[in-house]
């Protein structure tokens, strides 16, 4: 067979293992549903297809983004982090709390801050590699810990006015047509960039896919599992006090009970982005659409304005219960395609 016979069949045999993979499948139908929902949207409201207000699901989201980031990586090894939600608080009243009760210039502070926050992260990997603990439980203390230490530092709001911090925070960058994006969303869209990089284009990435496909399988390989599982869960910390810093910018203040529950929107984020729980199977850009439907839902109901904002929790609880059923027939239609092959 010739080189030119052999590429059409090249390109078949991706495409096959392409359909054979449950994430990608996943993937598909979410781009599918985020484009269903945009036009449905814009036929029933008007302006809802502007550019600036698809920007706006960024703007609005690059915290949630970021963190989902980092969960994408400990779901695809087959754990779940609990404690990003608290790491967010944590790092958001302690930055504040530096930045304006001690005098520390932010820069300084966000280096202490995201130091920690990878820190602590790192530390809960060890306890769940080292000692062979779940990674639910684990996580579980970590976020009681980091919830706690943020009360700890204060129980108020603190609000930050540092000329450095509001000019961040009040900075846009200008895309053309009147439209632009903060510097939080730059930031999150630079992360799900470095994230996707890292996943498919490097042995780390390579070792979390081995790993939460077959943990035993991967250690046979000779693949370090053990200090991955240790830098999956400091990268999940590292980009929680990350969304935490991006979090100050977007509210200007630190408070022990910001983005209360943030753990679950960062999970079914994940989960509707196509990344399977049982780990193994996901992409990081399915991550950024599972975080764009999220936001696309919210949008919806505000514009129109009769809803409750409760349905954006009933919205994303029926997602998620889908994505998941979806996910396992997926799983199963591969499992037979791989029998039957």
């Amino acid at each position: 067979m010739s080189a030119q016979d052999s590429m059409p069949v090249a390109r078949r045999g991706g495409l096959l293992r392409m359909l054979r993979d449950p994430g990608a499948l996943s993937l598909a139908v979410t781009v599918a549903l985020f484009v269903a929902m945009s036009a449905a949207g814009g036929v029933l409201y008007d302006g809802f297809l502007s550019p600036q207000v698809f920007l706006n699901l960024l703007i609005d989201n690059a915290f949630l983004l970021i963190v989902a980031v980092g969960m994408t990586f400990v779901i695809l090894t087959g754990g779940i982090d609990l404690s990003v939600g608290a790491v967010i608080a944590f790092s958001t009243v302690l930055l504040a709390s530096l930045v304006q009760h001690h005098g520390w210039h932010p820069l300084t502070a966000i280096a202490l801050v995201l130091a920690l926050g990878t820190g602590f992260g790192a530390l809960m990997g060890v306890l769940v590699q080292r000692y062979r603990l779940q990674p639910f439980v684990v996580t579980l203390a970590g976020m009681f810990l980091a919830r706690g230490a943020a009360t700890l530092v204060s129980v108020d709001s603190i609000g930050i006015d540092h000329a450095f911090h509001v000019a961040v925070a009040n900075l846009r960058i200008p895309l053309g047509g009147g439209v632009s994006l903060s510097a939080g969303a730059v930031l999150a869209l630079l992360v799900v960039a470095t994230g996707a990089v890292l996943a498919r284009g490097t042995r780390f990435g390579r070792t979390v896919y081995a790993i939460g496909g077959s943990e035993q399988s991967a250690a046979l390989m000779g693949l370090p599992v053990a200090s991955t599982l240790v830098q999956v869960y400091a990268l999940s910390g590292f980009c929680s006090a990350l969304a935490g810093v991006s979090y100050t910018f977007y509210m200007l203040s630190g408070y022990s009970l910001h983005a209360m529950g943030l753990e679950l929107d960062a999970i079914a984020a994940v989960v509707i982005g196509g990344t399977v729980l049982a780990g193994g199977s996901g992409y990081v850009l399915g991550t950024l659409f599972g975080v764009l439907v999220l936001g696309l839902i919210q949008t919806m109901i505000v514009f129109d304005g009769t809803l409750s904002s409760w349905w954006t929790r009933i919205a994303i609880g029926v997602l998620l219960l889908a994505f998941c059923l979806l996910q396992r027939l997926f799983s199963r239609r591969a499992a037979g395609a791989g029998a039957t092959a």
